[in-house]
């Protein structure tokens, strides 16, 4: 892409993503709509829906025939493959918070390959954004510019850029990341310049740190503008690593020379159980997915860099015990985040490592591409938000339900987390071990927010010495200091808390399991993930599950239990406890660590629209686990309601058996 700064478009027809699924087959029809005309626009529209995690093996222009193919609307999908491509829109219209959820990169190039070369949005998600910003795929907030393309006129880059930040705005004027990247920044180091004059939060202390100074970077960003850091650790894994050497083919050519190579770390963690997928095996996908992993083994043999890989079942038997892997950032906190420091993954979730006291956040695949060669990962200085948590939380609550309290709450719903920094303090966060504490940044992905943190303390210590085997100092500054500057703080009752359940679309649609007056009843219950697979999350599994031994009360038939551990040293744990022979009792299918169903691809998915499934994984959006209906929820929730064969907390479920 060659310098675009003086040039301006003619922008071709407008398809507006809306409330009503007939209005959106009339437009691919041929039909045009005014904005005026147009029905109420959809909101959060997620990256799950503009490419189905089913179609990410796919990295290049293929893309573009799936791009919304996923979009749910009034209970229909209207949007076939090819349909956007053959109908040649150019600029699509959506609502709020438009490309929440995951950080693939995959979304905006679809839309690009599709032949959409501009997105207007009431606002959008952090991740997609910069994702955007860094292939040439114009995004606007800017309404007003809808009636002047609808009547033909030329849209300057300058009005099309004009509310972005100085480095934002370089980076599209320069056609791209990487091509800024190789034009200013091939030889940059650590900038850090000591802040004084005012108090700073232990994330402003953090990038600080590992700063990097560029002609477009201010010395001290404010909220709002561009900034590089240097990363600690970068991470990427496969349904990122083909895109990635393929970007840098393309950029760089053949020869490539990777920056402090040592510090980077490929996970394995998504394809584990692709063979037995149904959205994989009902596509004819895994021919595609085989060549994705092996794409990404060559790219690591290549440059010598360390892989992680998941076991299948049949694998693990053959397991001596010295296979270290798991999910990428569940990995990254068990085994190498270290307070203070800085850790980006090309995953939403990268933020799970926050619980340790570092700074961690996903990024998209160019951005890693960049940080491969260049050492700098792109970010825009976010606000923060601190929430304490306070009181003390009652029996049967636990961080999930925090965090799906939080989701809910109308502010958040409406975008005030989005891009911010969330910081989790008060009582009852200290009281939280880090694997709960993970729970809460590892959700900040669902809140909109850049990141999450919790400043480190003894038990941090003694996470990192129990899990390592290491020993680790903390430092006098590694704290927010007294009067650091919150864009907004939220203080939560804690002892009012009880159980809670997210109904089926969106994280967003918390609610009391006591307020649910109808009986849901289940057909398949998931405890795992990132969110869902940690030790103190099998911990609660066990709980409720052995009680239910004790009782002999066993799962109904027509409940499927799936428990899928996070990493392989959870697995470890379970055994030597002998969880595992409680699981194998109740009746549950136990699995390999892996991402597995809450990313569509491995057992515990819906195969029909009419099951219900409640899951212990971070998001319920349409067609994220299959085409049936997902409750989010608690480990002792999701354990409950599948020995009830209804949404039931474990409290409900005790009483019951009385």
């Amino acid at each position: 892409m060659k310098n675009i700064s003086d040039q301006a478009i003619v922008f071709g027809k407008i398809l507006y993503l809306c409330n009503d699924p007939e209005q959106i087959r009339r437009q691919l029809q041929g039909i045009q709509f005014d904005h005026a005309s147009a029905a109420s626009l959809r909101d959060d529209v997620s990256t799950d829906e503009i490419t189905p995690v089913s179609i990410l093996s796919h990295y290049d222009q293929k893309l573009g025939q799936f791009v919304y193919t996923g979009l749910k609307v009034a209970g229909e999908f209207p949007i076939e493959r090819h349909s956007v491509a053959q109908s040649a829109f150019q600029v699509v219209v959506g609502g709020q918070r438009y490309g929440k959820g995951s950080s693939r990169e995959h979304s905006p190039s679809a839309e690009l390959y599709a032949g959409v070369r501009l997105v207007i949005a009431e606002s959008f998600e952090r991740i997609y954004r910069q994702n955007a910003d860094n292939i040439g795929l114009f995004t606007s907030t800017d309404f007003g510019l809808l009636a002047r393309i609808e009547r033909g006129e030329a849209i300057s880059i300058q009005e099309l850029i004009a509310d972005r930040d100085e480095l934002a705005a370089a980076i599209i004027k320069s056609g791209g990341l990487l091509r800024y990247g190789q034009k200013h920044m091939q030889q940059i180091d650590v900038h850090y310049v000591p802040v004084h004059g005012r108090q700073l939060s232990l994330f402003e202390k953090i990038v600080g740190r590992h700063q990097l100074e560029t002609s477009d970077v201010p010395a001290d960003p404010k909220p709002g503008e561009g900034a590089f850091v240097r990363a600690d650790w970068r991470f990427i894994h496969e349904y990122y690593t083909a895109m990635c050497a393929h970007m840098l083919g393309m950029a760089y050519g053949e020869s490539l020379e990777l920056r402090d190579p040592e510090t980077i770390l490929v996970f394995e963690d998504h394809t584990s159980y692709m063979h037995d997928s149904p959205a994989h095996i009902r596509g004819g996908l895994i021919p595609n997915m085989v060549a994705m992993c092996e794409a990404q083994r060559d790219f690591c043999q290549k440059y010598g860099l360390k892989m992680h890989r998941t076991l299948t079942d049949e694998e693990a038997l053959l397991d001596d015990g010295s296979n270290v892997a798991g999910i990428s950032h569940a990995m990254m906190a068990e085994h190498y985040a270290l307070p203070g420091q800085v850790v980006v993954g090309t995953d939403s979730h990268t933020p799970h490592s926050g619980a340790l006291g570092c700074v961690a956040f996903g990024v998209g695949t160019t951005d890693m591409a960049n940080a491969f060669m260049t050492g700098a990962t792109r970010m825009t200085m976010p606000e923060q938000v601190l929430v304490n948590l306070q009181g003390a939380l009652p029996t049967g609550v636990t961080a999930k339900d925090i965090v799906l309290h939080l989701l809910a709450q109308p502010a958040v719903r409406d975008g005030v987390g989005v891009g911010k920094v969330f910081e989790f303090a008060g009582p009852v966060t200290q009281s939280l071990s880090i694997d709960e504490r993970a729970t809460l940044t590892n959700m900040v992905a669902e809140l909109g927010g850049f990141t999450g943190i919790v400043a480190p303390d003894a038990k941090t210590i003694e996470f990192i010495q129990d899990r390592r085997g290491i020993e680790f100092q903390l430092e006098s500054w590694m704290h927010s200091d007294d009067g650091a500057h919150y864009a907004h703080t939220s203080n939560i009752d804690c002892s009012t808390l009880t159980p809670i359940v997210a109904e089926p679309g969106d994280p967003g649609r918390g609610v009391p399991l006591c307020q649910l007056h109808h009986k849901v009843k289940i057909d398949i219950a998931y405890g795992g993930s990132c969110t869902g697979g940690k030790r103190a999350d099998f911990d609660l599994y066990y709980q409720v599950l052995s009680w239910a031994l004790e009782r002999n009360i066993g799962l109904p038939e027509h409940v499927k239990l799936y428990l899928q551990y996070g990493t392989t040293a959870v697995r470890d744990y379970c055994v030597e406890r002998g969880y595992d022979q409680v699981f194998k009792r109740i009746g549950a299918r136990i699995l390999q660590p892996s991402c597995g169903a809450c990313a569509n691809c491995g057992p515990g998915v819906s195969t029909n629209p009419d099951q219900v499934t409640v899951s212990a994984i971070n998001r319920n959006f349409p067609g994220r686990s299959g085409p049936g209906l997902v409750w989010l929820a608690s480990p002792p929730t999701v354990a409950a309601s599948a020995l009830a064969g209804e949404l039931m907390s474990f409290d409900d479920l005790q009483r019951r058996a009385q």
